[in-house]
């Protein structure tokens, strides 16, 4: 591969931030702004760590759609070698491509797509048509298709005449796409190395000169012209092989155009050194002709109607991002006319510019003032106001009407914030990151990344072909221009010192410990956004849970911070959590800011910020109760113990705090008689701890009557626990042992169910079915189904669902599709995970699931 050397080609050095990675050295520093190395850049994850817009959709580019066809074309004709009599061929058309596979289809089943195959260009044997002739072989239809040969022999005496009648008028496939060193090649690949095209002259559209493949990248040609060598690199011209200045060799002589140097470069060599140069490049063309599929996609180009002296707007070739008043100054014929900047200044240069209706960024007059947009006004124009109804009436001419200029440029499909790659227009060998800022019709506004700031805007037209999709230089191998993370020093508004992380203290219910002390001692010094971000990061990934961490997070808000909108993710079980959140710009915040994250983890206030804690904690976190954090620390909020007679009647709503405070000594008896489950998380540092933060957690589930598990995967339903209604567990009890079949089944995950987990789950809420459903419910609450739950759909699921206790959930269901299948799989883990619910309404939702499990299994299991 070419790679790009001299100064003016050379892109700029592609850096990003290393990864930061736990280490078990508390001596260890992290400095998040100052760490940079040379990297590759990677789209997916750039997207994913800065929470970018998507990406602008492939259909929008059409040269690039165009560039990735087949060579071959539908309605092509081939001969193709018949499998059961090997010296035998028969005539197929082209139905389809897909890369090297063709989709072919006998001649003489027209229309009838039944015998259709697929072959593959480099392996079958296909030839193109005529060569059975040229070579002595039979065409004749296949001997394994009865049904074609009887089509043919209805309508026609032999094989030949229907050939005959077949192939007259129709398109045979290439010879050299059949067999050679091009065979199977897309229309890209064709363009080889040292091949030679004729390039039309900028300032002169009748004038053309000889230019050499240097490069071929996705169809994006580096051309060198006839007579230069390396040392004029800097001529060398960057353009997609499907501009309409390209034209294969030999089509200006038949076109009767001259061939002379491009003006510009004629004083670089002698006229005898030109000559010498066009007659080697003719003969090396010759000898290795381009093939002329490369430009079955170019299209002729529409007769334009402007006439000498029309103004039009233009986006100029000379100024960045300026739209300025032109006009025509020249028509060479029916395709080709001259635009020529408007310029009234006394030492007035004239910009000119060759064009054909088709040509990107020509624009009607009052294009700007519709659209919104800024018009520069011509040099040397007199007034303070440029009005172009004036300007047209001073200068006594015509705006160029709206017919002039086509709208195919139309239903690109670009939008703001879309993210694509670009050309640098100031150095054209570099293809960069860019971000698309604004859209006004037919025009883009482009911030390209790893760029000078003054350079880094330009303004491009949709039909531009130097806009290409996310990801095309990657699939090209060609180097692209990323992003670079700018370093920033250690002072000022928006920078901070190092935020620390002191591994002592209280580590909270969602934290666990032992990850917390395998995080460096600090993070810093840098930009503050960036910074927190890194920090809150290995906060997340160190939770038991980080998609419930990054839950929390996403809450905290404060009107008088000043902040900005960061993506965070968060790994767990296989599964990718995002997020945004508002993290603050300004440093003297950050102590505000990192004392409420803590709260809101409810872990000590010191965890982390920046002050280090070497010895001591100053809040005396290993002394204090753990309660003392988990009930809103620094708020004073005490709850009290229920008075006597707060206990609430079946159907009465009880005040949360006390229902909570009533469940947790339930649990807490419960979890110490029962050795079958282990309730502890994974990995935990300080066992009496957790279990209190386990107690903790549960009180903020407001319905929670058993721990909620984690790593262990158990199904809660399997465990004892007390039921808020005896009285009517024990009638199901009763109803179970006289006459019922038993509860007790295989379930769907392969555990056994047991009847103290329907009494626990069977609530009595009950299921009014719809009008057109015969479903029944007995006295006793237990749910008696007419219909097989395996075969509900999605509406019949939220039916049940908003016929419960639950009516507020039915949505999820709706939203995630679950159906009478998917609603028995689950189980109290996949519904906290998938449904993102707290432990208490999870608990309760499992109660009505559970229902019609049981149901299930009584009814329809055998």
């Amino acid at each position: 591969m070419w790679r790009m050397q001299p100064a003016q080609d050379q892109p700029l050095a592609l850096t990003t931030v290393r990864p930061l990675c736990p280490t078990n050295g508390k001596e260890e520093e992290v400095n998040a702004d100052l760490l940079e190395e040379e990297a590759e850049f990677n789209w997916e994850e750039y997207m994913e760590e800065t929470g970018a817009a998507a990406a602008a959709p492939h259909t929008a580019f059409k040269h690039v759609e165009l560039s990735l066809q087949s060579s071959f074309q539908p309605g092509m004709k081939l001969e193709v070698a018949n499998r059961s009599s090997p010296d035998s061929y028969w005539v197929a058309s082209i139905i389809t491509t897909c890369g090297q596979l063709l989709l072919l289809r006998f001649s003489g089943y027209g229309d009838d797509r039944k015998a259709d195959f697929w072959c593959d260009v480099m392996t079958a044997e296909l030839h193109p048509v005529g060569w059975c002739a040229l070579n002595n072989k039979n065409l004749m239809p296949p001997e394994d298709h009865p049904y074609l040969r009887k089509a043919i022999k209805e309508k026609y005496s032999d094989w030949t005449e229907f050939l005959v009648q077949d192939l007259t008028g129709s398109r045979t496939a290439p010879a050299n796409l059949l067999e050679g060193p091009l065979r199977g090649k897309n229309t890209v690949d064709l363009i080889l190395e040292d091949s030679v095209l004729e390039l039309q002259d900028l300032s002169d559209p009748f004038l053309y000169w000889p230019a050499r493949v240097i490069q071929n990248v996705g169809g994006r040609l580096r051309l060198r012209y006839a007579g230069l060598t390396d040392e004029h690199r800097a001529q060398d011209a960057w353009i997609f092989y499907l501009d309409v200045r390209l034209r294969p060799q030999g089509w200006a002589l038949e076109n009767r155009l001259a061939l002379q140097p491009p003006t510009a470069l004629r004083p670089l060599k002698s006229a005898p050194d030109w000559q010498k140069a066009l007659e080697d490049a003719q003969l090396d063309g010759q000898k290795n002709p381009l093939p002329l599929e490369v430009f079955k996609d170019h299209v002729d180009l529409p007769r334009h109607s402007f006439r000498t002296g029309m103004k039009l707007e233009m986006v100029s070739r000379w100024e960045q991002l300026q739209i300025c008043p032109v006009s025509v100054t020249k028509v060479y014929n029916d395709v080709y006319f001259q635009v020529t900047l408007d310029d009234a200044s006394v030492d007035a240069t004239p910009r000119r510019v060759v064009c054909h209706a088709n040509t990107p960024g020509i624009l009607p007059v009052q294009w700007c003032l519709k659209n919104g947009v800024g018009l520069e006004r011509p040099r040397g124009f007199e007034g303070q106001d440029f009005d172009w109804a004036d300007y047209l009436k001073q200068s006594g001419t015509e705006a160029a009407p709206e017919s002039c200029f086509p709208d195919t440029w139309q239903n690109r499909g670009f939008a703001k914030d879309m993210w694509l790659e670009a050309v640098n227009p100031h150095r054209p060998a570099e293809v960069c990151v860019a971000q698309i800022t604004q859209v006004r019709g037919r025009l883009l506004w482009l911030r390209l990344e790893g760029v000078l700031k003054q350079l880094s805007e330009c303004l491009v037209d949709v039909e531009s072909m130097d806009l290409f999709p996310v990801g095309w230089c990657e699939a090209n191998a060609y180097p692209l221009t990323a992003p670079i993370k700018a370093v920033c020093s250690a002072n000022g508004r928006y920078t901070c010192s190092r935020i620390f992380v002191n591994h002592r203290c209280f580590s909270g219910p969602y934290l666990n410990k032992g990850r917390i002390a395998e995080l460096p001692q600090a993070v810093g010094p840098g930009k503050c956004t960036l910074v927190l971000k890194e920090l809150l990061s290995m906060l997340i990934n160190a939770a038991y849970k980080p998609g419930r961490v990054l839950k929390e997070l996403q809450e905290l808000q404060d009107q008088s911070w000043e902040c900005q909108e960061e993506t965070l993710k968060a790994k767990y079980k296989g599964k990718t959590y995002r997020s945004t959140l508002q993290i603050i710009r300004l440093a003297d915040q950050i102590p505000d800011f990192c004392r409420k994250v803590c709260l809101k983890l409810q872990c000590c206030p010191n965890l982390f910020g920046p002050v280090l804690v070497t010895d001591k904690c100053p809040e005396n976190c290993s002394l204090q109760t753990k309660t003392k954090y988990t009930y809103y620390y620094g708020k004073k909020r005490k709850l009290s113990k229920p008075a006597a007679g707060d206990e609430t009647a079946e159907g009465d709503v009880a005040k949360p705090a006390r229902r909570r405070k009533k469940r947790k000594a339930i649990f807490v008896q419960k979890k110490r008689r029962s050795t079958a489950v282990d309730y502890t998380p994974a990995g935990s540092p300080q066992d009496s701890d957790e279990e209190e933060d386990e107690d903790m957690a549960l009180q903020s589930g407001s319905e929670g009557t058993s721990s909620e598990p984690r790593e262990d995967h158990t199904d809660a339903s399997s465990v004892e626990v007390a039921s808020s209604r005896p009285r009517r567990a024990a009638s199901l009890r009763r109803a179970n042992s006289t006459g019922h079949p038993r509860a007790v089944q295989e379930a769907p995950e392969g555990r056994r169910r047991t009847t103290r987990s329907v009494s626990a789950y069977s609530q009595g809420s009950q299921y009014q079915p719809p009008k057109d459903q015969d479903m029944q419910v007995e006295e006793e609450g237990q749910l008696v189904l007419d219909r097989n739950p395996l075969e509900w759909s999605v509406d019949e699921v939220v039916h049940f669902i908003n016929s419960t206790d639950c009516a507020s959930l039915a949505n999820i269901f709706q939203e995630q599709d679950i159906d009478g299948q998917a609603l028995l799989l689950l189980t109290l883990p996949t519904v906290q995970e998938c449904m993102d619910l707290k432990l208490g309404p999870a608990i309760k939702l499992c109660h009505q699931i559970e229902r019609v499990k049981v149901a299930f299994y009584r009814q329809f299991a055998n």
